[in-house]
């Protein structure tokens, strides 16, 4: 789109699975919204790849749900072990959903999904444009966004959503602190195809004294592989998750890597915005939390702000309610991540434990714990998401 309007009700800055979300929802409730992106293209790389059992059901509304699990690989299973011990398994074929799996599917093909859903509802993301200055008044927003060769342009909106992941600029020109922290570890992410000596119907996490490494299919006999490291390279390599698989993986049954299709290291942080809104600027996504991967959390995370703000934008601007959804949006919302920031940091802290006393109790105990069923049923209703019903 090359032509932007002057005024608008929403202006949705990040065109990710969350600012897709959000616009499919506006777009189906009838709000007028802008989608803007400073990327030239969507995404190409796999990232986030689980959708979980809550964010199936939210999307539902949207019809993609039935879209994604046609292209996604079902998992029932997840696994924890040290190596080849099995230390808990946790079903999600018994949650008491429609969606009772894991769902395995890259984020490049999530968003494809929303982008196509997003573009039969008659709109389209407005690229590549980003924000260089926002100022709000008590009865709107004006957003000013340049792209090369073109003169800056401002739009004026009722509403500002930054959707526009952890570095957001909506956040941080709305004054909105980020509070948390990073680890000292970097992370190893890789899309591999190999040859696999455990079942395909499991997620794994592997715990080790050199670190964690979590293995778990995708669709057309691939591989994710996600580990922990102090130093990685840029841009790993065969040997380089070759290794991490014969030093953290199963020590029996030969796993070998046959090809990369594609492999980054990222930092992770644990960070959480101090409000999810100031005035007429709201946020939702990465640029409102951000937390290990551990249990696949953050993009399903984000997918669900999206479908709470959506409802509750449309709820306002249509005259059904009042701003002070919005403030509920924030009051339902900020918890929920608060909660998946703890949890996931205290997964990823057990699982990098490398002091063998600590390991051997860590071991012992969640054999223990793992065996009772109200501990299962906690754990599986929690990684779904369906706790935030």
């Amino acid at each position: 789109m090359d032509t932007l309007p002057a005024a608008t009700d929403v202006v949705i800055v990040g065109a990710g699975p969350t600012g897709l979300t959000l616009a499919c929802l506006l777009a189906a409730e009838g709000v007028p919204f802008i989608l803007i992106e400073r990327q030239a293209e969507g995404a190409n790389t796999s990232r986030a790849a689980v959708v979980h059992a809550r964010t199936l059901e939210a999307l539902e509304e949207l019809m993609v749900s039935d879209w994604l699990r046609a292209e996604g690989h079902i998992v029932p299973q997840f696994t924890l072990r040290d190596r080849d011990q099995v230390l808990a398994t946790l079903r999600f074929d018994r949650l008491p959903t429609r969606y009772a799996y894991t769902l395995m599917i890259p984020q490049n093909r999530t968003e494809a999904i929303l982008f196509s859903r997003l573009r039969e509802l008659g709109h389209d993301v407005c690229r590549p444009f980003a924000v260089s200055d926002l100022r709000q008044d008590a009865s709107g927003v004006s957003v000013t966004v340049t792209a090369e060769g073109q003169e800056p342009h401002t739009i004026r909106a009722r509403y500002l959503v930054g959707a526009d992941g952890m570095h957001s600029t909506v956040r941080e020109r709305a004054g909105i602190g980020f509070t948390g922290d990073s680890y000292a570890q970097t992370f190893v992410l890789a899309d591999v195809r190999m040859s696999w000596p455990l079942s395909s119907s499991e997620v794994m996490l592997f715990v080790s004294p050199a670190g964690l490494v979590v293995v778990a299919p995708l669709p057309g006999g691939r591989h994710r592989v996600v580990a922990t490291v102090d130093d990685a390279p840029e841009q790993p390599g065969i040997a380089d998750v070759q290794h991490l698989l014969d030093t953290r993986g199963p020590a029996t049954g030969a796993a070998r890597i046959h090809e990369i299709i594609w492999s980054s290291r990222f930092r992770v942080h644990h960070r959480l915005a101090d409000c999810y809104r100031a005035g007429r600027i709201l946020l939702a996504g990465d640029a409102a939390h951000v937390h290990s991967p551990a249990g696949g959390q953050g993009m399903n995370t984000g997918i669900q702000d999206a479908v709470a703000l959506g409802h509750a934008l449309a709820a306002v601007l249509s005259g059904r309610a009042d701003e002070r959804a919005l403030d509920q949006y924030e009051r339902l919302r900020r918890p929920v991540a608060a909660r998946v920031v703890a949890f996931t940091d205290r997964m990823t802290r057990m699982a990098t434990l490398r002091n063998s006393r600590s390991r051997a109790l860590r071991n012992a105990a969640i054999k223990v714990i793992s065996r009772i069923p109200a501990v299962r049923r906690w754990l599986t209703t929690e990684l779904a998401g369906l706790r935030n019903r």
